[in-house]
């Protein structure tokens, strides 16, 4: 975390008030004049008086000398907003801002900041990064430290030392393209720390992971043990003895034998991933994956009125051979927690070369064929039957698709379900969509497809994946967002943290510049405006999840969902994009988060 953020302690209470206010009982009228703004005003809702409908009103907050991007085609900039019961209530220059606000406002002066609309989370896990935060940070820079070999069994030995009780040792984030070794840790390099304590270390993709020799026998993963279907254990060559690294399906034999958290932990992980997530100015957060047990303590959280952030929840159905009948989604929070829709995972990961691709990867894993091209997780059937499922109940289904062979395979599953259930507003989303080509984002449109593209893989994996995963003209491609934009997709940007940091500002500098990690840009000809990208993590976001009459823009009506940055994404040079700090995260017109 960059910033230490300041959580208010009864925020719960001036947010359920916004649920009482009917959108409704908001009069719009126009404001007729705007002298010193240099675009037409937005509709500001007010009477002369503190009265609506004959009933007194809170105190609206005014929020002035600021430069406010509303994203609003028609009036895209002001200096002024006012906010009562957590909506808009009036946006424009600051005089009619003011007397739409009332005698009773409290005014605010933002001393020349930029205002945009509340930052959304197109992609990420949740409840991942609650539990990950309190393991062992084995990242490389910019997120962590760890460079080489060496460093991380010493972060993994710090760790130990500061929870001298915990049955097991577990470190998050190892990224085998940034160590100095160019390698994944094996179960001979964990076993220096420990033979009898088991160590499980995660790779930053999340689709890895490492075990010293006690996990594997905890696992019950012996040299007998055959790969489960969608997973690999990988083995010391010459042998069937598993060499610790495990891919894909494979983790799944580690992760039911470690060790779970307590109810009070996990509630305590949840705070601190959600002041994590406001510290970079989020107000709407996906968990993109969640298990049973994630949905239960996120309601628990939830109904004790720990969120304040707006939370989304897609079940991860990868496993599942069909859609449960008593599975729900909404559109509708409970306490700021909803259930969007399911979640299938169709491949793995470019950066640990098992994302699924039509051709080769450059340079295979060591010891597998010329030939490989990664695999898939779930065969055509399996794929067919729950998205045709999801289609008759119009449930909204996500799904992971980095490699081309994957989106292949999404498209012609949403295409079979939409003819078996006809056409409708479902708006089926691609995760990562990192290698789409050209014909396959005119698939997407057609079937109005969502992709969001994880284009912080330009930044943190693009010389990685030029010089090792796919080759120049491929990697230049990765991310093709321009592609994108100029087919009129609908479409989002995200880090799909913990991967990487909730970073929003490199997040948009990275789909802005896609400068790799030794300043050789990646593909120019993708490049985005500055301005389509922070769309990308506003408007569109907004629209991913149904949310584009509430969120994505500011203008009177919206939920007060505001983000406060330190310069204007859309003025300072490109370049310097990332360096923007976000100074306050303000929910339904309360501020979550400031410096």
């Amino acid at each position: 975390m960059q910033a230490k953020p300041r959580r208010l302690s009864r925020v719960s209470a001036q947010l359920a008030a916004v649920r009482s206010v009917a959108l409704g009982a908001v009069f719009a009228v126009a404001v007729t004049s705007l002298a010193g703004c240099g675009s037409p005003p937005l509709l500001a809702a007010h009477q002369s008086n503190d009265v609506v409908d004959g009933k007194a009103q809170s105190a609206a907050t005014i929020y002035y000398n600021a430069d406010v991007l509303t994203l609003v085609d028609a009036a895209p900039t002001a200096n002024a907003i006012a906010v009562r019961d957590g909506r808009i209530l009036a946006v424009g220059d600051f005089k009619d801002v003011r007397a739409a606000a009332g005698g009773q406002a409290v005014l605010r002066n933002m001393n020349g900041s930029t205002i945009v609309p509340g930052l959304i989370d197109a992609h990420g896990h949740f409840a991942s990064v609650a539990r990950v935060l309190s393991l062992a940070d084995l990242q490389p820079a910019p997120s962590g430290r760890v460079s080489n070999m060496a460093e991380l069994l010493l972060a993994l030995q710090a760790w130990r030392a500061r929870n001298p009780t915990a049955a097991w040792i577990q470190g998050v984030g190892y990224d085998d393209s940034l160590l100095a070794e160019r390698r994944h840790p094996t179960r001979d390099d964990l076993d220096s720390i420990s033979k009898d304590i088991p160590i499980a270390v995660t790779h930053v993709s999340g689709h890895l992971m490492s075990c010293n020799s006690a996990c594997l026998a905890a696992s019950g993963i012996t040299a007998t043990t055959e790969n489960p279907k969608g997973g690999v254990i990988r083995r010391r060559p010459g042998t069937r003895e598993p060499n610790g690294v495990l891919e894909e399906a494979a983790i799944q034999l580690v992760i039911a034998r470690l060790p779970q958290p307590t109810a009070e932990q996990t509630q305590a992980d949840l705070r601190k991933a959600q002041d994590y997530y406001a510290s970079y100015g989020i107000t709407t957060v996906q968990e993109g994956g969640a298990s049973r047990q994630d949905i239960a303590d996120l309601r628990v959280f939830a109904g004790g009125g720990g969120l304040h952030l707006d939370v989304v929840a897609y079940v991860q159905h990868t496993r599942l051979p069909e859609l449960a009948p008593d599975f729900a989604a909404s559109h509708t929070y409970d306490n700021h927690f909803r259930i969007g829709g399911i979640k299938l995972t169709l491949d793995g990961s470019p950066q640990g070369k098992t994302a699924w691709l039509t051709q080769p990867y450059l340079i295979a894993p060591d010891g597998l064929p010329k030939d490989y091209r990664g695999y898939g997780t779930l065969d055509d059937t399996q794929v067919d039957r729950i998205t045709g499922a999801a289609f008759a109940r119009n449930i909204q289904v996500l799904m992971h698709a980095n490699g081309d062979a994957a989106i292949d395979q999404m498209i012609g599953a949403v295409s079979r379900a939409e003819a078996a259930n006809g056409p409708g507003d479902r708006r089926p989303v691609m995760i990562h969509a990192q290698t789409a080509r050209e014909d396959q984002l005119d698939h997407m449109k057609a079937k109005g497809i969502i992709p969001s593209f994880f284009v912080t893989h330009t930044y943190f994996w693009g010389d990685w994946h030029r010089d090792s995963v796919l080759g120049e003209s491929r990697a230049a491609r990765i991310s093709p967002l321009k592609s994108a934009e100029a087919r009129g997709l609908h479409f989002t940007i995200h880090n799909d943290s913990p991967v990487v940091p909730p970073d929003m500002m490199r997040l948009m500098w990275s789909a802005v510049n896609r400068t790799t990690r030794s300043g050789k840009t990646l593909g120019p000809e993708q490049q985005i405006s500055p301005l389509r990208a922070l769309k990308a993590i506003t408007t569109d976001a907004a629209y991913q999840y149904f949310e584009e009459d509430r969120k994505g823009t500011i203008e009177v009506g919206k939920l007060a969902d505001l983000t406060v940055l330190s310069g204007d994404p859309l003025r300072v040079q490109p370049a310097l994009i990332k360096d923007i700090r976000v100074l306050e995260t303000i929910k339904e017109g309360a501020t979550l988060f400031s410096r």
